[in-house]
């Protein structure tokens, strides 16, 4: 099969990229960067150096390609985040989302690629009832400042997927990404956060995170390529866990001391809004994924991942 991958050089697509190779496809991946090209005919794929924003680029290199199936990866993020950072740090994302989607589709459809597979979040699910989430449950409605562009420009994305005419349409909601290449990395900005107590523990830390390993993400990918089934799938690994459980762990798998516990009132004069997330977050359940994607993770729980990939 003839497989487009748009942001083939960050952490969820070049193990994809590998994995697609490995498994017989023929993938081509795309990158703004020519020296990170390399990197994706290493691999064994063929690379196309465009930003998805050059419409003219764009176009010649999926029309070079012929995908029959595309996946939207792309992302710019920052390797540490600061809320409180006089821009954005979310800004070029959300511009990829919300208008990069819509050129994607676009060219994918130009093409006749039967099939579009985009990359989600499971963290943003509305946090009130129960702690575990499905695909069905509401999404935040409403939230403050950057973090409500957040969602919207996450909410544009998957609407473009799901609603595009004439091609089947895959949203998978990736839990916090850990393992190489990732910010919760042994040699990335949250292992070093830890490492300093700067990231402690926010009142009880009942928030739930699903963490799922990017070896795991790239097979999930693979099985939504590949597959028939449609619609939106949580790929999150089976043990949801709150803060105050998971904190510990990853500070042990890293080298760091014991996190901290601070009031949640000091954390959000440190961290704004998303100080709320160490109590109120929601996790995702992977029933879906698992019964409708034919995918199992490897890593079925953070215990077994943290100490396998970063320790």
């Amino acid at each position: 099969m003839r497989v487009l991958v748009a942001g083939a050089t960050g952490a969820m697509g070049r193990p994809l990229v590998r994995r697609l190779v490995a498994a017989g496809h023929e993938v081509t991946g795309t990158t703004r960067r020519e020296e990170r090209a390399e990197g994706i005919r290493a691999a064994g794929a063929a690379a196309a150096v465009c930003d998805v924003f050059d419409t003219e680029a764009l176009g010649r290199a999926i029309a070079e390609a012929r995908p029959e199936v595309v996946v939207h990866a792309l992302t710019a993020l920052p390797d540490r985040i600061d809320w409180k950072a006089k821009e954005d740090p979310l800004a070029a994302t959300n511009r990829l989302r919300e208008e990069g989607t819509g050129i994607l589709v676009a060219a994918a459809r130009a093409v006749g690629a039967r099939r579009i597979v985009g990359e989600s979040v499971a963290f943003f699910y509305e946090p009130s009832g129960g702690l575990i989430k499905d695909e069905d449950a509401a999404l935040i409605s409403s939230a403050p400042g950057r973090s409500g562009k957040a969602v919207a420009a996450l909410a544009a994305l998957e609407s473009q997927i799901l609603d595009a005419e004439g091609i089947e349409g895959v949203v998978l909601r990736f839990g916090w990404f850990y393992g190489p290449g990732t910010s919760y990395a042994s040699d990335r900005s949250q292992a070093e956060e830890f490492r300093r107590r700067r990231f402690p523990i926010v009142g009880k830390g009942t928030g739930v995170f699903s963490f799922i390993h990017v070896e795991d993400v790239a097979a999930a990918t693979v099985a939504a390529v590949e597959g028939n089934a449609v619609g939106v799938f949580n790929v999150v690994d089976d043990e949801p866990a709150p803060q105050h459980e998971w904190a510990p762990v990853y500070a042990e798998a890293v080298g760091a001391k014991r996190p901290r516990r601070v009031p949640l009132w000091l954390a959000r004069l440190i961290a704004g809004p998303v100080a709320r997330n160490a109590v109120e977050l929601r996790g995702a359940s992977n029933a879906r994924a698992k019964r409708e994607l034919g995918w199992e993770p490897r890593y079925s729980s953070w215990r077994q991942g943290f100490r396998d990939a970063l320790g």
